[in-house]
């Protein structure tokens, strides 16, 4: 087992008071940037919450420096790449149901999911057009597999290998 994934103070020091080039506008980034926007809306991202994070980065694409430049945009610190009302990046697209599948997994991985990690994945979902429905069939099909397989490996441990062994690009 690795040391998992990053805690919310890991990803804010990250990028604390140093940044780098500007975020080269992308839809991994979009949508990780909107989604950490719900995660901070209440200025707290729990561990739980930063798991998502974690998982959701991995599943998009988007590279660690740039997670922290994220937070900076999040919390006001630098400008956003993104301008308001561009849809460019919303919408429905090829791999969005696997994408939200991780986070889903990384939302369950404790069983329970909090008011704040519904939040963020309502978020995901309206931003790539997922209906309910889809989340329901997502949801179970998460549920049917075993939480630890037979070797003892939980099901975000299996996520976190699948991802980095296939990495979104």
């Amino acid at each position: 087992m690795g040391p998992g994934p990053p805690t919310w103070a890991k990803i804010q020091g990250q990028g604390a008071g140093v940044h780098g080039m500007p975020l080269e506008p992308s839809r991994g980034l979009y949508l990780y940037c909107e989604t950490l926007k719900a995660a901070y809306a209440d200025e707290i991202v729990t561990d739980d919450e930063a798991q998502i994070l974690h998982i959701l980065a991995m599943a998009l694409g988007v590279e660690p420096a740039d997670t922290a430049e994220c937070r900076a945009v999040v919390a006001g610190e630098q400008p956003s790449p993104f301008v308001n009302g561009d849809d460019r990046f919303s919408g429905h697209r090829t791999g969005d149901v696997a994408t939200y599948q991780s986070a889903l997994i990384a939302a369950l991985d404790d069983e329970v999911i909090t008011e704040d990690e519904w939040a963020m994945l309502d978020v995901l979902r309206g931003l790539m057009g997922l209906q309910p429905d889809q989340h329901a069939m997502i949801a179970q099909a998460v549920m049917m597999t075993a939480e630890v397989d037979a070797q003892g490996e939980r099901r975000l441990e299996r996520l976190e290998r699948f991802l980095t062994l296939h990495p979104y690009r």
